[in-house]
């Protein structure tokens, strides 16, 4: 599909990139920059890419397809670095959980030449480093074009058809209702994740340092959620802060309602709840989202 692409950032997702395009032979030449050396040595000891360096400006050189795959307060430093280095007619893209600022931003800081669509695959795992990444990571997952209006139209076609090659279903959607939606179903359930283990720990230290021999299921499963990347995360949620910021003010009206039922004894309210909330994993699996069982997105 194309003769070299480069990947800027080799963590979980942009090694799991480079393994995928490895695997579907997509590209001639797969290249990447990180600012770490020793990052740099990994990845090419791993054989997930060609060629890397902490040259990103010299290694983006002659790219037909150049991915973003660093944290969203990293941009800015990145496009500065690349601009006068990327090729004519090369796509620009990234993989970024948040939108509207993104865009704008890299609109106002590369040529005209250059077709930037944003990408956001919808996958990952707790796990970190070129070290953490699989070629199935993308595998019936989604994947949210949100074009700028420096995107061409032959270019997004080739882009979609690039994500699908990797296993993701794609879609395609406005920076607004990807930002809106994004709060709801992945920057909600992490700041609750968090929030949870932190009240965890801060009870541990006071009271009772048996907490986490006899945890249960359901902290288990929040602390695997709370161990994702902080850097990425303190990034998302500051760049994302009017939706998130809505979804918790919307969050604690329903902690209270929840909190008023349990004090009032309210057996019928508190059933229905958790009767209707029931329902959403019966459709979360339906649509193809997991499995009964779950996996987690893991090897």
């Amino acid at each position: 599909m194309f003769k070299k692409i480069c990947i800027i950032g080799c963590g979980l997702i942009g090694s799991s990139i480079a393994r995928a395009i490895k695997k579907n032979k997509l590209a001639n030449k797969v290249v990447s920059s990180n600012r770490s050396n020793n990052i740099n040595k990994k990845v090419i000891k791993l054989n997930i890419a060609d060629e890397a360096s902490s040259d990103t400006k010299k290694i983006v050189k002659g790219s037909d397809l150049i991915i973003i795959a660093t944290p969203l307060s990293s941009y800015k430093n990145v496009v500065l670095k690349i601009k006068s280095s990327i090729k004519h007619g090369a796509i620009l893209t990234d993989v970024g959980s948040v939108k509207k600022k993104a865009i704008l931003l890299i609109e106002k800081n590369i040529p005209k030449k250059v077709s930037w669509i944003s990408s956001h695959p919808i996958a990952g795992t707790e796990d970190s480093g070129p070290e953490s990444g699989f070629s199935e990571l993308f595998k019936n997952r989604w994947c949210i074009l949100t074009p700028s209006k420096q995107s061409k139209n032959k270019d997004i076609k080739l882009l979609e058809k690039f994500w699908k090659k990797l296993g993701c279903r794609v879609d395609i959607m406005d920076a607004k209702q990807h930002d809106y939606i994004l709060s709801i179903t992945s920057h909600m359930p992490h700041l609750v994740a968090y929030n949870i283990v932190n009240t965890t720990l801060k009870i541990k230290k006071k009271k009772d340092r048996n907490i986490v021999k006899y945890s249960a299921g359901g902290l288990r499963d929040f602390t695997r959620i709370a161990a994702s990347n902080p850097i990425m995360w303190r990034d998302i949620f500051i760049q994302n802060k009017e939706n998130t910021s809505k979804m918790i003010d919307e969050f604690i009206s329903n902690l209270k309602d929840l909190k008023k039922a349990i004090k009032n004894k309210n057996e019928k309210k508190l059933e229905k709840i958790f009767t209707k909330t029931k329902k959403i994993r019966k459709e979360i699996i339906e649509a193809g989202q997991d499995i009964s069982k779950p996996d987690f997105g893991r090897k």
